[in-house]
């Protein structure tokens, strides 16, 4: 049976929503971010040694990252299931969106929020200007134009099917769920309807409300 090393919070939930979606059995071993720090517990570095989440093992073998896992997923037990027909045209629209979520769509969005924590972290009154400034200089200047732009091109792809490829939902769409649901609790989707109306979709969908029962409260704000 497939075991799912979850951690609040945090990718592992598309993980385990695909799961559902597939309709596989398994078993959610759950961990709890530091209240104080947001980091996973040490006990995660026991699974896999960068102590992170998601990680899944099955049939021995451990496997990390949740494109890589979503890809394992897929090909072992998938049976042609949420995903294109190699060698179609949407089998590379496929790939290029289950690699474009963590590759370029997420890192502008956690920048945001590490700035944003650097605005509001305790720090000694003499520095905080400083630190502020750098903060806000950062966000004009790189970040926040980056993820405008990042936005506003996804938005415009979804403009244009119901899904990431198509009008099939796919497993590239639960891939892209992380970043356009952190998006939306980051109120970026306010002019941006196309990206908005598909966080409502995914977060309509049986499996994914399942996905919500096993793994518990899920929040990105």
């Amino acid at each position: 049976m497939i075991t799912l090393h979850h951690l609040n919070n945090s990718r592992s939930q598309r993980v385990l929503w695909l799961l559902e979606e597939l309709g596989l059995p398994y078993e959610v071993k759950r961990y709890e971010r530091d209240a104080k720090t947001m980091l996973a517990p040490p006990e995660l570095a026991a699974v896999h040694p960068l102590g992170k989440s998601p990680v899944i093992v099955d049939d021995g073998q451990t496997i990390a990252e949740s494109g890589a896992i979503i890809e394992y997923l897929i090909e072992r037990y998938g049976h042609g299931r949420l995903a294109p027909a190699p060698g179609t045209p949407e089998r590379l629209r496929y790939t290029y969106w289950l690699h474009y979520a963590e590759g370029s769509a997420m890192p502008p969005l956690l920048l945001t929020l590490v700035f944003d924590k650097v605005r509001t972290a305790p720090m000694p009154f003499f520095v905080r200007p400083v630190a502020r400034a750098i903060a806000d200089g950062a966000t004009k200047a790189f970040i926040g134009p980056q993820v405008n732009r990042h936005l506003d091109y996804i938005d415009a792809e979804l403009g244009k099917s119901t899904w990431f490829v198509g009008d099939t939902f796919s497993a590239a769409d639960i891939q892209m769920s992380f970043p356009l649901e952190a998006a939306v609790a980051r109120g970026l989707a306010k002019s941006r309807p196309h990206l908005a109306e598909f966080v409502r979709r995914i977060e309509a969908r049986p499996a994914y409300q399942r996905a919500l029962q096993q793994g518990g409260p899920f929040t990105l704000g």
